[in-house]
């Protein structure tokens, strides 16, 4: 019986195996069938062990996109027409994203050069011109709260252009010279927008998986250079006092523009969809509860979200109030506005661009805190050394170091979040930030009421100095399940 049953199973188990097993009938076996039946058994045994062991569904399948098969997965990966379409459509996206944020710049720079003009004409002084930062405030912390709302409720490419559009209204409204509130209340709806189309730019590049973090470093390049070129126009219109607002039709003519190029890029579509025109396919999220609850309860996003708001709010009060500063401490002329074109174009623009190299080399976190000291030496220089030479080289060399460090936290920001989350995190980061743009430079114009122009320098360095201490504690890169 036994050997009946061991035969019977070897036979099965070679499924169809040329070799023969002897018959047991009767329990009964000549020894001439034992050798016979164990070369056989050898036999089946050796192709047993020789078989290979079924195999899972290949990564390439089990990531293919709608069900698609692995084969067919792999031959569209390597058709070298698409990946060019790919490629084509990624640099189509991309740029016009880079315009998106060279508009961000473009409104940023213009104010300085403003100030002072605005000042003149409504006969208020640094208390009162600050409101225009408190508008802008509110504004930008509306749209950090509501960009994730937002992405879910419309998606990326409504928003963007909906956004262009207000704007557009809104730098309208500017162009009369209306009275002061108007001027206000403009700067509100401006800073909404401008927090909404900067929190879903760098959100956007920031989830792509090929070359992000460089791509996140020219895109906010690109905010420098618009920050360099607006101050040199608006510089020359604000020496007119008749025709100072006409600096608003420049702004409105470019937002109409880009809206028009907003809906022959996006069309409306989703993020996803047009992540999937670049063979990019983004994290798909746990599916779980909202998503604007889970992001709050995350402290990493809260302690970078409080380091781009001191962040992008220094910056954005050097490069407003420094025209000031140097027209009232340091003898500047008419022509003082360049001076900001000075921090914003050859300082953040080139920096974002140039220290790439040296972020790499010796490690993104070790050369922000080694800006941030030398950052704090060159504003000491200012502070203390009365030339005007002198103080428009160390404000743009300010300017160069402060370049890279907002890359550098949304590209740290992708190893420490989840990834589900990372899109409306960066956005709320970037809209924290923002919002930074205009509170800092409301309580400089409080300082600046109560003591003088003069505190700028003090204020700026303790904000750097805050800004280590905070880079301190945000936590290094961690694992994070995708």
């Amino acid at each position: 019986m036994n050997h009946t049953t061991t035969a019977e199973q070897l036979s099965r188990r070679g499924g169809g195996s040329h070799h023969s097993l002897p018959s047991l009938e009767g329990g009964a076996i000549e020894l001439t069938d034992i050798g016979n039946l164990k070369a056989v058994t050898a036999t089946h045994l050796s192709d047993v062990e020789a078989a290979p062991a079924p195999r899972g569904p290949s990564p390439t399948s089990r990531q293919s996109n709608h069900g698609s098969e692995s084969g067919a997965a792999g031959t569209e990966t390597a058709d070298p027409a698409r990946e060019a379409e790919y490629r084509r459509k990624s640099l189509h996206h991309f740029v016009v994203l880079c315009v998106c944020l060279f508009l961000n710049g473009w409104h940023d720079g213009t104010t300085g050069p403003m100030l002072p003009r605005v000042q003149e004409i409504y006969h208020i002084g640094f208390a009162v011109v600050s409101l225009l930062f408190v508008c802008s405030a509110v504004g930008y912390l509306a749209g950090a709260v509501a960009t994730v709302y937002m992405t879910d409720r419309f998606g990326f490419g409504k928003i963007l252009l909906m956004g262009a559009r207000i704007q557009t209204g809104a730098y309208a409204a500017l162009v009369p010279a209306g009275p002061f509130p108007v001027m206000c209340a403009a700067y509100g709806v401006i800073g909404f927008t401008l927090s909404i189309q900067a929190a879903q730019s760098t959100g956007f590049v920031s989830s792509l998986k090929k070359n992000s973090g460089e791509k996140v470093g020219v895109l906010h390049a690109s905010y420098g250079l618009g920050a360099l070129i607006s101050p040199l126009v608006a510089t020359e219109l604000a020496k007119d006092p008749r025709h100072w607002s006409f600096h608003y039709i420049i702004s409105a003519g470019l937002y109409l523009m880009y809206a028009a190029l907003l809906w022959a890029s996006f069309r409306g579509k989703r993020q996803e969809e047009i992540m999937a025109e670049e063979g990019e396919f983004p994290e798909i999220d746990d599916g779980s509860a909202n998503k604007f609850k889970q992001m709050m309860r995350l402290k990493e996003v809260h302690l970078m979200s409080f380091f781009t708001l001191i962040y992008v709010g220094v910056e954005v009060t050097l490069g407003g109030w420094i025209v000031t500063f140097v027209l009232e401490k340091r003898g500047g002329g008419a022509n003082a506005g360049y001076i900001s074109s000075g921090f914003f174009g050859a300082g953040l623009m080139l920096g974002r661009i140039v220290l790439l190299w040296l972020n790499r080399k010796i490690g993104e976190r070790v050369a922000l805190t080694i800006y941030a000291i030398l950052t704090i030496g060159l504003e000491i220089t200012v502070w203390f050394i009365p030339s005007l030479i002198q103080n428009a080289i160390a404000i743009s060399l300010v300017g160069l170091l402060l370049g890279p460090m907002f890359p550098i936290i949304v590209n740290q920001s992708k190893t420490i979040l989840p990834r589900w989350l990372l899109t409306g995190s960066v956005g709320y980061i970037a809209g924290a930030g923002q919002a930074g743009s205009a509170i800092l430079p409301f309580f400089t114009g409080i300082l600046a009421q109560k003591f003088g122009i003069a505190s700028l320098q003090p204020f700026v360095v303790s904000m750097m100095s805050t800004l280590i201490v905070l880079w301190a504690v945000v936590p290094r890169a961690r694992y994070v399940p995708t």
